[in-house]
């Protein structure tokens, strides 16, 4: 798991390296803004339409390897977009080949990646291991951003594509090294004397019909997909409020995003003492967040916001560890990458859907209105999923009687086990 963690750093390194610099370079080769939002949803398409899909490769090859060719094929993506750039022959087609075909690896690499650092370690400290992970994102993020600056400065452009590439070299040359532990109540015992049968491939709608039977994973893809569109935007809502109504100006909103990456790293540090996550347990963080939320948009000073923004951040980073552990660990094992396909392709869509959704709320409503709104939505759902949950606990069961039997009836069994 340690071994894992420290090349999953250099990827997260290098994968914040190039997004740190690809908005700029598809606006230096485009000059459009336009064909800028063309090129994220080109990336992203896939992971809404072929999301199951994905997911049913996940469970129909082995793990390793699959994280392995996934790894590389990524890689020597990253390398072509990066001799591309530096020999100055990079076009609107070719760039949205590859966005294209980089969505398309991810919808396999993503559930892949996630799946086999759970293997890695016993079922108890699942939990654990994924708050490992958000914390390996985090300090990833900050390592990415300050050295593709560096980078781009020294090497240039191309260099941020390069490097993002060797990360996935990394990645994929440690898997090879990584010893799964064996979790048997997650394997189906063998008949005595049976040869272990095949792993059967996995059925994309398989994976969807039993999603939408299980209760607590459509609750928590409302929950998390609500929290997702009205308060997770932070990016927006609060880059808005900061300039706008608190007066402040980048370097304020910088101080802002800081104290959102600590907060997201506290939280991680207090998730990994996480033992059995629930479902209520998300709504109950996710509702918190709200409040704090709303707190936030009615601040008056720059200050209070600040000291909101950690604890958002906080409970925002539990809420998220204790959401993927019941993901990850609630199917069984032959159903969790088409399980997190169907998550990836809902994600995806609420990711498309909210930025444009708030925009709109805020032109009606301002920043302020915006956050209250959202938090009160939140509130409101979550809310109405207890008061639900809890009638549908004290509803009396209709208890059916025995159907008498006539007298000689007993006669009748006594004569036959004469």
């Amino acid at each position: 798991m340690r071994l894992w963690s420290a090349a999953n750093l250099v990827s997260n390194a290098g994968t914040w390296m190039q997004m740190v610099v690809q908005n700029l370079l598809v606006l230096q080769i485009t000059g459009s803004a336009a064909l800028t939002g063309v090129s994220v949803a080109v990336q992203a398409a896939p992971g809404l339409l072929l999301g199951l899909a994905g997911g049913a490769v996940v469970d129909s090859w082995p793990r390793k390897l699959t994280a392995t060719v996934s790894q590389a094929v990524l890689g020597l993506v990253a390398f072509t977009t990066a001799s591309l750039v530096a020999f100055d022959i990079l076009n609107v087609p070719l760039l949205l080949t590859l966005a294209a075909v980089t969505g398309l690896i991810a919808t396999v690499d993503g559930p892949a990646c996630a799946l086999l650092g759970n293997d890695l370690v016993e079922a108890k400290d699942v939990p654990s291991a994924i708050a490992l992970g958000s914390m390996v994102h985090s300090v990833g993020r900050l390592a990415g951003t300050a050295l593709a600056g560096v980078a781009v400065a020294w090497f240039g452009t191309a260099a941020a594509y390069a490097a993002n590439g060797l990360s996935f070299l990394v990645v994929a040359a440690v898997i090879p090294f990584l010893r799964p532990v064996a979790k048997a109540l997650d394997r189906p015992a063998e008949p005595a004397g049976e040869k272990p049968q095949r792993k059967k491939r996995g059925s994309s709608r398989e994976g969807l019909a039993f999603f939408l039977r299980r209760p607590q994973l459509v609750a928590l893809a409302g929950i998390t997909g609500l929290a997702a569109i009205f308060g997770r935007n932070y990016g927006l809502t609060l880059a808005v409020l900061v300039t706008g109504p608190l007066a402040g100006g980048a370097g304020d909103f910088g101080t802002v995003s800081t104290v959102l990456a600590i907060g997201g790293m506290t939280g991680a540090v207090l998730a990994g003492r996480l033992r059995k996550p629930s479902v209520r347990l998300v709504a109950t963080l996710a509702a918190t967040g709200a409040l704090l939320q709303i707190a936030a948009g009615l601040s008056p000073t720059l200050s209070v916001l600040i000291l909101l923004v950690g604890l958002m951040a906080i409970a925002e980073s539990v809420s998220d560890t204790a959401g993927a552990t019941v993901l990850q660990t609630d199917p069984p094992a032959h159903m969790r990458g088409r399980v997190l396909g169907v998550w990836r392709s809902a994600s995806t869509g609420w990711g498309l859907i909210g930025p444009p959704l708030l925009g709109v709320l805020m032109e009606l409503a301002g920043a302020r209105g915006a956050l209250v709104i959202g938090g009160l939505v939140i509130i409101g759902a979550t809310g109405a999923g207890a008061l639900l949950r809890s009638r549908r606990r004290t509803e009396p069961v209709a208890v059916v009687p025995a159907p008498r039997r006539p007298a000689s009836e007993p006669v009748r069994e006594l004569a036959q086990v004469a």
